[in-house]
């Protein structure tokens, strides 16, 4: 074990080495904070926003942002996986008798069916469990599997140019068989069954495969519109069915639809976050890593690093649009699916 005067030593010498660092690196008008960070990574609270005078009521405002994914998001991977941090977040206000409600911030094309699925279930085991509500607040985008997580709130508050809906799914797969026969190129695969390889890009889908993929899409089609109706008050199955045909709405279209229930901005669904609650003044929080400074309540909730951009979803999509399987996804998505309900 190390004596204390050994210990202030390699402090010292590592404090002179900085220093030198940073002396070297300043030239060109580009310095260098050092600063000691935390090693221990649980999320943080902080308050974004607060109403005048001693308040202990909070509002937990968290975000869903980019692709859902049940893996780490990002171009790179060097994101967080939304499934796990949705349920961190969800447990952190679980447990936190001050917080009497949560605002979901979404702005998102969809993601996959099963990570959309995992985390709508978790959001409606969060108010059955705690008996806090849970209202949406869409911003830019929630389409396809984000609305299907939305239908998971009380009300749904979006703005009047919001884009909701693309209630829909699509499975996207690609062959390179005809390229590959140009080449002089021969794939073959060796499987226990004629359907093991169902959907690789190495052949065309055959009648067989198809119909296959369409009886799944179809499922998880009626699965998608049978959560809508049961989330949004006047819609029947039928009805939400007659919207389902995949097209985006704008937020003034989708009220008059009955797919959201009030045109405002964040400020509106916390007031409605609020009533729900049954609460007059109320401190909104977010939980971030460490790292992760909020400053108000406009802050976006993001791990540092690479985002997924919605506007650039099929460039950064990572291992989803790479294709090297089939994936069945609730996502809003220009691209022609070879299956698509």
């Amino acid at each position: 074990m190390p004596t204390i005067a050994a210990m202030e030593t390699t402090t010292g010498f590592l404090g002179w080495m900085c220093s030198v660092a940073l002396l070297a690196g300043c030239g060109g008008g580009v310095g260098y904070v050092v600063k000691p960070v935390p090693l221990d990574q649980k999320l943080r609270e902080t308050v974004v926003q607060a109403d005048p005078g001693w308040v202990s009521a909070k509002i937990a405002l968290i975000d869903v942002d980019g692709l859902i994914v049940n893996r780490r998001a990002g171009l790179w991977g060097t994101g967080e996986n939304p499934v796990s941090l949705l349920a961190e977040k969800l447990d952190k206000a679980g447990g936190d008798r001050n917080v009497k409600a949560v605002v979901l911030r979404i702005n998102s094309p969809g993601g996959t069916v099963q990570a959309t699925e995992a985390m709508y279930s978790r959001a409606k085991r969060f108010t059955k469990n705690t008996g806090k509500p849970v209202l949406v607040c869409i911003t830019d985008v929630g389409a396809s599997g984000a609305y299907y997580l939305a239908c998971a709130g009380k009300r749904i508050v979006c703005q009047p140019s919001s884009l909701v809906g693309s209630i829909g799914v699509i499975v996207q797969t690609v062959s390179f068989a005809g390229t590959m026969k140009m080449l002089g190129i021969q794939a073959e695969a060796i499987t226990s069954g004629a359907l093991k390889d169902m959907g690789s890009p190495l052949k065309d889908l055959t009648p067989a495969e198809r119909k296959l993929f369409q009886e799944m899409v179809d499922e998880f089609y009626g699965q998608f519109v049978e959560v809508v109706a049961e989330g949004r008050s006047g819609l029947t199955v039928e009805k939400a069915r007659a919207l389902a045909d995949g097209r985006v709405y704008t937020g003034r279209q989708a009220i008059k639809l009955g797919l959201v229930d009030q045109l405002g901005d964040l400020q509106d669904a916390i007031a409605q976050t609020k009533a729900a609650a049954e609460i007059k003044r109320a401190k909104v929080v977010m939980y971030h890593r460490p790292l992760g400074y909020r400053a108000n309540v406009y802050s976006a909730a993001q791990a540092p690093g690479p985002q997924t951009q919605i506007n650039l979803v099929n460039v950064q999509a990572g291992g989803l649009m790479l294709l090297r399987r089939p994936a069945f996804l609730y996502l809003w998505s220009t691209d022609r699916p070879a299956a698509a309900r």
